[in-house]
This record gives C-alpha cells, sequence and structure tokens, in this order.
C-alpha cells in the first residue's frame, strides 16, 4: 500500500471513535495517533485526572489492540514488569509467566515513582522490542508501545527519569485542562450515557496497523527538509541556555513524526509546516538546561519555539 489516502481515513476514523471518549484533545490524539503509526513510545506528563489512563485504553479498544496497566510504585520489582519463570510442581518444570509488558499498548502510570532500577526494566523492550529472562530473549507483540504518564507537580518520593530513558520516548505530550465548554460537553455525555464506562468500537486491527507503516516508509522527504531537520536540531546544541541538545535520535523522531503527519493528511510528501508541529513534542525531553532554568516551567518549550523561529525554513518545489 504506497497511497496514502487509505492511511489518512484510518487516522480519521480512529481520532473520531476516541473522540467520542475524550472531548476537545483532538489535536493530542492525533499526536498520540502519529506515534502509534511509528511504534514510538509516549511520555505523557500533566496533572492527575486529566484522562490520560482513558486516552490510551481508549486507542487501545478502537485499534484492535492488546492493553496493559502497569501502576509504578517504589516497591515495584523487575519482574513484576517484565515477569518471570515459576516452577511448576506437576511438570516439574519451570514455566514463563509473562508480565504485563507482553502486550500491545503498555501504560506505565506515574513511571517515575518506581526505582531505576525498576525503570531499566522498561529500557531493553523500548529500544530493542524484546525482553530477557534468565538468558532468553523474549520479542514482544507487535505493534508494541510503552504509553508512560508522570505528574509534573509530585516530586517527593519520585525517581526522575534517567536521560537514556527519557531519550527512548519519540515524544512528550501535555493533555492540559478542557475548557469550560468542553467541560461541561463531558458532563452532558457522562449523563446522557447513564453509566460511568464508555463503549467504543473497534475501527482496524494490529495487521492493518503493521500494514499502514510500510506506507509511511514511502513518504518522500526533499534533501532541503532534511537539512531543515539537522538545523534545528543542530540549534539546540549550540544555544547557551541549554548544556546537552538533542541526540541525532532527535533528529530521527522529528523525520519519522513529520512523514507520519504527511501521510495523515493524505500526502506522499512532507512540507516544513509538518517539521514545525512535532519539533516541539520531539524535542523539548531531550533537552538538559542550565541549572538556573530547572525551575522554570516551560523553559524547554520556549526555548524550542524560538530555534523554530530562527532557523531559516526552506524553499521546496
Amino acid at each position: 500500500m504506497n497511497n496514502p489516502a487509505p492511511v489518512a481515513e484510518l487516522g480519521r476514523r480512529v481520532i473520531d471513535e476516541v473522540e467520542r471518549a475524550i472531548v476537545g484533545k483532538r489535536a493530542v490524539l492525533e499526536k498520540i495517533m502519529a506515534a502509534i503509526l511509528t511504534g514510538g513510545h509516549v511520555l505523557l506528563e500533566d496533572y492527575p485526572g486529566l484522562a490520560k489512563t482513558l486516552i490510551a485504553k481508549s486507542f487501545a479498544t478502537t485499534l484492535g489492540l492488546d492493553f496493559k496497566r502497569i501502576q509504578f510504585t517504589p516497591d515495584l520489582l523487575p519482574g513484576d514488569v517484565t515477569g518471570s519463570h515459576i516452577y511448576n510442581r506437576a511438570t516439574n518444570n519451570f514455566e514463563l509467566r509473562p508480565g504485563p509488558i507482553f502486550a500491545n499498548i503498555v501504560l506505565a502510570d506515574e513511571i517515575n515513582r518506581a526505582s531505576p532500577k525498576t525503570q531499566s526494566a522498561l529500557l531493553e523492550a523500548m529500544q530493542e522490542q524484546q525482553v530477557t529472562l534468565d538468558g532468553e530473549s523474549l520479542a514482544l507483540p507487535q505493534p508494541f508501545l510503552v504509553i508512560a504518564t508522570q505528574n509534573p507537580i509530585e516530586y517527593e518520593g519520585t525517581f526522575p527519569l534517567p536521560e537514556a530513558q527519557l531519550d527512548r520516548f519519540l515524544m512528550k505530550l501535555s493533555v492540559g485542562y478542557p475548557s469550560p465548554a468542553q467541560e461541561q460537553e463531558i458532563l452532558r455525555r457522562r449523563q446522557q450515557r447513564g453509566r460511568e464506562a464508555i463503549t467504543l468500537q473497534q475501527i482496524t486491527s494490529a495487521a492493518e496497523l503493521l500494514t499502514v507503516r510500510e506506507t509511511i516508509e514511502t513518504i518522500y522527504l526533499h534533501p532541503d527538509l532534511e537539512r531543515y531537520i539537522v538545523d534545528i536540531v543542530s540549534a539546540t546544541r549550540r544555544t547557551h541556555q541549554v548544556l546537552v541538545g538533542a541526540s541525532p535520535r532527535g533528529s530521527l523522531a522529528l523525520m519519522t513524526l513529520a512523514r507520519v503527519r504527511a501521510a495523515l493528511d493524505g500526502r506522499d510528501y512532507v512540507l516544513p509546516d509538518d517539521v514545525k508541529a512535532f519539533a516541539q513534542p520531539a524535542l523539548v525531553h531531550r533537552l538538559i538546561l542550565e541549572p538556573g532554568l530547572w525551575m522554570k516551567q516551560r523553559a524547554a518549550d520556549d526555548i524550542i519555539a524560538t530555534i523554530v523561529e530562527q532557523v531559516a525554513v526552506p524553499v521546496v518545489d
């Protein structure tokens, strides 16, 4: 399938269905859909009660994917995530009891509450799409995606994610509070349903998603736009407010997301606006700022916005 039109149609149908559960957050849903189509992981950093868990579960239902939720706590062990081999007295053998990581979409809820040792259990899964147990490498189901959440205001009893793990997230997003009209719409829908649960329809399947990924690989990126991406990422390494800029993994993430946005828009080529749309979510979590900016909210967002404004946009036929 080389025609991007079916990709755009699929994306529209999936997001329309998820919007039956999530009110007024289409821009965020479109970005998460882009991550799902590429198999990239998403970090959701926002306040409690903003439907982060509901978003992950709604996408899993609509896409026909297996969903597992892991509540990260200080006493969570790596084996609680990956699973382990358990001795079966009846068969006199050790049998694999797979952990919740063996799912298509894994919600790592409040990921920064677990110890670094437990957080590291996710590293191999996120990067290599596999888990190693007792020397045996086990492939994870495909597609595989981690959606992690963390609270930006609670730091006591938490363990900040190491830079190596942050870099493995394709993008970092915030959901944000709904407007008063949107919040009233949430109340109206809840009254109409007459129950808490929301029933969504399955729109596609894992097999179709994997086929769609092949289409995204055919989206054309002009060499001038390749350079545009490199210039934006390189600028993060030269800014005096940044100690460590984005790595080449950031350039690859930005390229991938720009191609997905083009496909979701029904185009087989990338525009500069596709790159601009994902510069902030793809790069914001990859910057290590000067100590004086650590406590300033949205400092990294402001830096990236300035860079995107200053880097010359190529004129491409």
